[in-house]
């Protein structure tokens, strides 16, 4: 098959495309042809060296994916030759085909392509594990989000609206924050222009918000916890503004605040089927119910995933970058 191989760590130049070896398949996988990825923060991470996948998971890139099951494995029973799927992985999405246990796959949601179902697995895994299993928002609450026109950010906004919540965004442009606007949210802060602890605390009356789901980490931290509400839950997922900070835990003990901190791809199997069940119950009825829909800016052929890259690392897209074999 062809997929996607890092040459050596580096630029997105080093990803080229490559007949490699097809996926040995387990007794409890199946085997996805694939119909595309969709690209996350960490696989630029894992380009340039410094994200390996996990022990024993494909070495190629490609967290989630969509398609149609070519090969079951002898101790898989829910799936079929032929079922149109989507999953979340532990990596091989930048690929023709891919091996997947068989807890991290999806039926493709009614109303949604098979092609745009790449972009749902790993953000709606990663917003309801995060926001609604451990940082338990729920409705009547308030929520920010950094980075609302993110994968991870035009999902939340739609789920945390879905489940009643009042949302808070930032993002770095009036572009973005008008997508955002479209998508549900109720405060849109341009982090660029204002001061979003100051416009926060504005539209609360001082209270703060209940949750919120940030990707910066340390170089936000302290301005978080000022953001928060007493009882208010700071959900990290990223370290792209650091990893190391300073905190005065009084801010913490004051006002009985929770501050956590999880990844998707390094959780057992296990523990990633609980995850991936629970947004089956939770959040594809809300897709199937047109409430929250896959937000995709563009499609490249696999082959380009170099330029796909570039884009990323830009930040100037809205939504989900997709790689099409």
């Amino acid at each position: 098959m062809k997929a996607i191989v890092i040459t050596s760590p580096g630029g997105p130049e080093v990803l080229k495309i490559q007949e490699v070896d097809e996926p040995q398949l387990k007794d409890d996988e199946v085997l996805i042809k694939v119909e595309a990825t969709a690209l996350n923060r960490a696989d630029t991470f894992q380009r340039k060296g410094v994200y390996p996948p996990p022990k024993g998971a494909s070495e190629y890139l490609g967290l989630e994916c969509s398609g149609t099951i070519e090969a079951v494995g002898k101790a898989v029973s829910r799936w079929k030759i032929g079922d149109q799927v989507c999953a979340l992985l532990s990596g091989g999405g930048y690929a023709e085909k891919v091996a997947v246990p068989a807890g991290q796959v999806l039926p493709v949601p009614p109303g949604v392509s098979l092609k745009d179902a790449a972009s749902l697995p790993e953000v709606a895994s990663t917003v309801w594990s995060t926001t609604f299993m451990m940082s338990r928002l729920s409705a009547g609450e308030t929520f920010l989000v950094h980075g609302g026109s993110s994968g991870i950010g035009t999902f939340a906004i739609q789920m945390a609206k879905y489940q009643g919540a009042r949302v808070f965004v930032t993002a770095g442009s009036d572009e973005k924050l008008a997508v955002c606007k479209d998508l549900g949210a109720d405060v849109c802060i341009n982090y660029k222009t204002e001061d979003f602890v100051k416009r926060v605390k504005e539209e609360t009356g001082g209270k703060g918000v209940d949750v919120i789901l940030d990707h910066i980490g340390a170089s936000y931290l302290k301005r978080n916890l000022e953001s928060l509400n007493f009882d208010g839950r700071l959900f990290i997922i990223g370290t792209m503004g650091g990893s190391v900070t300073e905190i005065d835990l009084r801010a913490l003990l004051s006002r009985r605040l929770t501050v956590q901190s999880a990844g998707l791809r390094y959780r057992s199997t296990e523990n990633k089927a609980v995850i991936v069940n629970e947004v089956e119950k939770n959040v594809w009825p809300a897709i199937v119910a047109g409430k929250v829909k896959p937000v995709i800016y563009k499609y490249f052929p696999l082959s380009e995933a170099a330029e796909a890259h570039r884009l990323l690392e830009t930040s100037v897209h809205i939504g989900k970058i997709l790689l099409v074999p």
